[in-house]
């Protein structure tokens, strides 16, 4: 199996791993704002520790997204960084795919929903089936209303994702978010198992294209536009 090693900074908890064989290695942390500084010593730590140099790995997997703005730039600037440096391509994957992957290794379910807090009242969810030993999109990513979250219905549906949380009463009553897994973010330990049938599909791609995956085109306001929208609530 290829060597991996996978970043991943979109949601509140920054994290990397180091695949080697089947097993994996991993660090983490919390706190969205020492992302940047977080990231690049717990790579050292996870190469010191399989006792590698980041040249050794074959591939350097990383959040593309959806998730924080500045949470997918930073995981995909550091991946390019590191890629160039030791000349190796990496591998963008998608955040609730690797949701989906751990929710699959909590509970065994092969059909699952993922429903990750977008802030600003929005949630970014899919849906995935895991079949002949990798995840397929029923419903591709989206950003949506949390209301507006309708899986696909299928038998054994499971859900999971921080959105359940967050906006509770957008899904009381909804079956498929009755045991929804609430505390499952995205980690870059899901990343790395992800990333090695990904490599050898042949998906990896050279550094410089590596792009993050954005779903909402309006990321900030002007200041005449946040006037306006406090105007509209006030009147409300």
């Amino acid at each position: 199996m290829p060597k991996i090693l996978a970043i991943e900074t979109s949601s509140e908890l920054a994290s990397c791993a180091l695949l080697i064989g089947d097993h994996v290695i991993e660090r983490s942390t919390s706190g969205v704002r020492t992302h940047s500084q977080s990231i690049l010593p717990m790579v050292q730590e996870l190469l010191a520790e399989a006792g590698i140099a980041l040249a050794d790995c074959d591939a350097v997997a990383f959040g593309a997204g959806p998730g924080s703005f500045t949470g997918v730039r930073t995981a995909c600037g550091v991946a390019q960084g590191l890629a160039f440096g030791a000349r190796l391509p990496v591998l963008p994957l998608v955040t609730l795919e690797a949701m989906a992957e751990r929710c699959r290794a909590a509970t065994g379910a092969v059909e699952v929903v993922t429903v990750l807090d977008a802030r600003m009242n929005e949630v970014y969810w899919a849906q995935y089936a895991y079949e002949a030993g990798a995840w397929r999109e029923v419903v591709a990513p989206v950003l949506a209303a949390p209301e507006a979250v309708a899986p696909v219905a299928r038998d054994g549906l499971a859900a999971c994702g921080n959105g359940f949380a967050a906006y509770p009463e957008a899904f009381a009553g909804k079956d498929f978010a009755a045991a929804a897994l609430g505390d499952i973010l995205p980690h870059a330990r899901e990343m790395a198992v992800l990333g090695a049938p990904a490599f050898a599909a042949g998906q990896a791609l050279p550094p410089a294209q590596a792009q993050p995956l954005y779903l909402r085109n309006k990321v900030a306001y002007t200041s005449a536009e946040r006037l306006a929208i406090n105007a509209a609530k006030a009147g409300a």
